[in-house]
């Protein structure tokens, strides 16, 4: 136990700074009641012009400026950030409803482009690519084998709509490359990964971030669910970062009756802002239930408190990340953006859930979630602290707490059966996704011929994928250690096969193979079919809010005045 917990210790350091960079990417909103306040001169701009005519040599004074720029906004919270204007485009196409490329997805195990899906409609699928095949040249340079970056690959693939790029491609054992030339197109930015039936009544909704597009993927993913006879609904927002915060309160408007409070923002040059939603929403009153965790942030956190503080849902799993700051975009002179902090938003209750951080102090702040892991936050919610100052109500009564993140109703601890530290191996090694890329490239006559992912994964169940695997990651390097392939033995057939599932099902058939023995997700669905999912039904026990849940049973006179309320 102590061996895996060091393995995830070192994780989450790297998952950490990751997220710190991701969290002023994605964690944003724009409101067009914001207006910016900018005076003309200050001394900045004043020591680089005395600079430009008076120093002895000569600078480049816009590097000095983007310099400047990166050092001041490095002085504010952990949140504000600074693009440079090379990379704007890059940065906000990430939560846009479309981008403009040639619609595959790639992964480059092998150094080499190898296509993983091609998106319907896209340019790709209408010039002839297919699965599987590996991109060696790009207008007419070599790609294979020179170590390019995933970011600069998509920024070659990517480029103007209508514009032209050729590809030679190698298809199978073909000596000879095939050349397409295709037009870039508008390719929608997918954000809700899946949504299927957990069960006859249950409907799984996963929101990967909010982007603009989100609030109508969720409209369809709703009712296509509820044309299947979904009656409940789990939204799981575990490791969405955030996104818009628009998008956010259209999804969440769809639960909510008519005239609750939804989030208000204020900052200091800002007055309050309030959104409430408006009655018009389809699933006002069926059981909802969400998932979060330690990667659930902003716009996540937006959603989570608000269900929770409104008492219209269960939320289930970890503390969320923790950040309530507002962020809006400042378009620079020169094209490059600054996102700047500019308020604070509140759950309805009253709470602002941004955790602590020091100005000028985003390296100490990015290590908050492994700082958490080191104190056994991941494993038991006694480790978290709750501030009685910071004590808030539910519209039901129910106590929530500020100060760092939304606390879920329901404490699911980290799963830590079947890892050990060969499992972590080739996990962090790529060695498993890597097999089943060769797997499904070997097979894939065989694995394409299936009608139904499930065909597929009956069929996988048969085979003696941990044998072949094992094998191949050893020719990677990786020893065979048989004890501990013996414990991880479950959890690594279950990535087999939810993997090379995907290879040929997309999402939909990765998602139901991967979750299927997901404890948050399980306690989620039965939360929902024993009829616990609402804990507005708890306000009439005020001195139980930190009871269990399934311990208390509810009078009917109790269930009747809460619907009422409703109306």
């Amino acid at each position: 136990m102590k061996r895996n917990r060091h393995l995830w210790a070192t994780l989450l350091i790297v998952i950490s700074l990751i997220l710190g960079f991701y969290a002023g990417k994605y964690h944003r909103t724009f409101n067009p009641q914001f207006k910016i306040l900018r005076s003309e001169q200050n001394k900045i701009t004043e020591a680089l012009d005395v600079i430009s005519k008076n120093y002895v040599d000569t600078v480049d004074i816009n590097h000095l400026s983007e310099s400047a720029v990166i050092k001041i906004v490095s002085e504010l919270d952990p949140h504000s950030s600074y693009i440079p204007a090379s990379d704007v485009e890059s940065a906000n196409e990430e939560l846009e409803a479309s981008f403009s490329g040639i619609g595959i997805q790639f992964n480059m195990p092998f150094d080499t482009i190898f296509v993983v899906s091609v998106i319907s409609g896209g340019p790709a699928e209408k010039a002839g690519l297919m699965p599987f095949d590996r991109i060696i040249t790009v207008n007419d340079s070599v790609v294979a084998g020179r170590n390019i970056s995933m970011t600069k690959v998509m920024r070659t693939l990517r480029g103007p709509k209508n514009s032209t790029v050729r590809l030679g491609i190698q298809r199978g054992n073909a000596k000879e490359l095939t050349q397409f030339e295709l037009i870039r197109g508008d390719i929608p930015n997918i954000s809700v990964d899946v949504s299927y039936k957990v069960n006859d009544d249950i409907g799984y909704i996963k929101i990967a971030k909010f982007s603009r597009s989100t609030y109508k993927e969720c409209l369809t993913a709703i009712a296509k669910l509820k044309q299947e006879g979904a009656k409940g609904f789990i939204i799981d927002l575990r490791d969405n970062p955030g996104g818009y915060m628009e998008a956010a309160i259209n999804v969440i408007n769809e639960f909510l009756p008519k005239g609750r409070l939804i989030v208000y923002m204020q900052g200091r040059a800002y007055p309050r802002i309030d959104s409430y939603s408006n009655g018009k929403g389809t699933c006002q009153d069926a059981p909802l239930v969400i998932l979060i965790n330690e990667l659930s942030g902003s716009a996540s956190e937006i959603f989570s408190g608000a269900i929770q503080d409104n008492d219209r849902g269960i939320i289930i799993g970890r503390r969320s990340y923790g950040k309530g700051l507002v962020q809006t975009k400042l378009d620079l002179r020169d094209r490059s953006e600054l996102l700047l902090t500019i308020a604070r938003y509140y759950t309805p209750s009253g709470r602002c859930i941004q955790k602590e951080y020091e100005l000028g102090k985003a390296e100490e702040y990015s290590y908050d979630l492994s700082n958490r892991y080191m104190h056994g936050e991941y494993y038991s919610a006694d480790s978290i602290k709750l501030i009685d100052s910071l004590e808030f109500k539910t519209i039901g009564g129910r106590a929530v707490y500020g100060g760092g993140g939304i606390m879920p109703d329901i404490f699911i601890p980290r799963d830590t059966t079947g890892i050990t530290s060969y499992y972590s191996n080739v996990i962090n090694t790529g060695a498993l996704y890597q097999f089943t890329l060769a797997y499904s490239d070997k097979n894939h006559d065989l694995l394409n011929s299936f009608e139904s992912y499930n065909d597929l994964y009956e069929y996988l169940k048969q085979q003696p994928l941990i044998y072949e695997f094992a094998d191949y990651a050893a020719s990677k390097g990786i020893k065979k250690r048989p004890t501990l392939i013996n414990i991880s033995k479950d959890l690594i057939e279950t990535y087999l096969y939810a993997f090379i599932v995907r290879n040929f099902f997309d999402y939909d058939g990765f998602y139901p193979i991967l979750l299927k023995n997901d404890l948050t997700l399980k306690k989620a669905v039965e939360v929902i079919n024993e009829g616990k999912w609402n804990p507005a039904f708890f306000g009439a026990y005020p001195d139980n809010d930190k009871k269990d849940l399934y311990s208390i049973e509810i009078p009917e006179k109790t269930i009747d005045r809460f619907m009422q309320n409703l109306d």
